[in-house]
This record gives C-alpha cells, structure tokens and sequence, in this order.
C-alpha cells in the first residue's frame, strides 16, 4: 500500500493575461515590466494571484486593469490553459490559468500594482530570439496564445475581433496577415471572405476620407456576432486555412 499522502494540495493560483491586437498591421502583445521580485525589471504578462472568492475570469479582468489601467475592453477573452503549479515559480508551487484576449488597438494608460510600466510591444520581437526573455514561463504561454489564436482565424469569425464594429475587407485581412505572419493574397482573400456562409455582410456603407477609391464596410452576419455565454457560436464553414509557408 503507498505511503504517499494523498490530503488535497493548497497551492496558490494566479492568472495570465495573453492580450494581442494589431497596430500597424502588426500583430502586438502587451507586457509590463515587473517592479518587484521575483524577476524585478523583466517583461511579463500581465497578472497576478486569484484573491478569495473570486473567480478566474474576474481575476483576470482585474490583473489586467490593475497593472494596465485598461478598465473595459472589447473583444473576445478565453481560458487559453494551465501551467504548472511545480517548476514555473522561485518562489514555490503556483498553478497559472490562463487567458487570451483578442481586442481592437486600445492605449495602455498607466501601470500599477506591482507592475513598473505597460505596453506594446510586437509579437515577433519577443518569440524571434531579440534577446528579450520573458519572467516566469511567460513565453511558453505567449506561444500557447499565439497558436490558439491562428487556429481561431480558421474556423471561427474571431478575427473581426481584431477590428471594429464595420471593417473593410482589407483591413479583415490585415488581421489575418498580422497574425498568421503570412502575405495572402487580396483577391483571393476577398473571394473567400465574402463567400464563406454566415461569417460577413456589406453594411451598405463605403469609407470616406481616405486618399484611395472608397471600400466597402462589412460586418459580421447576425448568426456570427459574439453573445455574452457563446463568444463564438459561427463555425466558418468553409474554414480559412492557413497557407503553407
């Protein structure tokens, strides 16, 4: 008979944050730089431990506003995963949950809690070997949240949550670009977009001011738009794979 004591473990909780969005139609993730120890002065994801009686989601909310200033966001928050509690933190067993968020561009307005600063920075500055190291296991969950999100662009709507309420075509394949860290090309994007079953709809409406021709302004058909319980109810059917690079 093991001897192994099988009393439940009590170790703390923490969540995560994976927040991406595409500025200058790169695809960026925010970061803080951490003001206490452990790994003083690193980048990390935005974060921090799960207080009682709150649950994950309110955590998760919570940590990013507290250490980003960013109260409300729109677009599409998911549990991405969970990492450890063993060999991911100095200072024990902790068990991470966490989050992906993808939103349209929003300013980070300040730092707080036990973060020095917040911000911006691209995707591929800290995944294609810069130098820059993430604290904690910060950067395997980053990749986690990266290839969750290019698997979304497949075979659900989310990457109008990239955008706005009305969006171009162009603009729709921007996101996939920045995301997929691939070139597609823009007719046969257009062909596919416009022709996938349930996923877009012309609002009637053409941009105006831009020094171009004017486009048209789409937006998710009503069977594709997010409700609160069922953040992504449409399949893409056809999906959108990703090329082969």
């Amino acid at each position: 008979m093991s001897s192994r004591d099988h009393s439940p473990a009590r170790f703390p909780v923490a969540v995560d944050v994976v927040a991406l969005t595409v500025r200058d139609d790169v695809l960026h993730v925010l970061l803080v730089t951490r003001l206490i120890e452990p790994f003083r002065g690193r980048l990390a994801l935005p974060g921090g431990f799960v207080l009682p009686g709150e649950d994950l989601q309110e955590a998760a909310v919570r940590e990013l506003a507290e250490e980003t200033g960013v109260e409300k966001v729109s677009g599409h928050l998911e549990q991405l995963g969970s990492y450890g509690p063993g060999g991911r933190d100095p200072r024990g067993d902790v068990l991470a949950v966490a989050y992906l968020l993808l939103a349209p561009d929003f300013p980070v307005l300040s730092a707080g809690s036990d973060a020095e600063k917040a911000g911006w920075y691209p995707v591929s500055s800290i995944l294609d070997d810069h130098g820059i190291r993430l604290a904690f296991d910060h950067e395997k969950i980053l990749r986690d949240g990266l290839e969750r999100a290019r698997s979304k662009l497949e075979y659900s709507p989310l990457a109008a949550a990239f955008c706005g309420e009305e969006f171009t075509i162009a603009q729709l394949r921007a996101v996939y670009e920045a995301v997929w860290g691939l070139p597609l090309d823009a007719r046969n994007f257009h062909r596919k977009a416009t022709g996938t079953p349930g996923f877009l709809e012309e609002t009637g409406k053409v941009t105006a001011g831009d020094t171009g021709r004017p486009a048209a302004l789409y937006r998710l058909t009503a069977a594709a738009r997010p409700e609160p319980g069922h953040p992504a109810r449409a399949v893409l059917n056809p999906p959108l794979m990703r090329p082969v690079s």
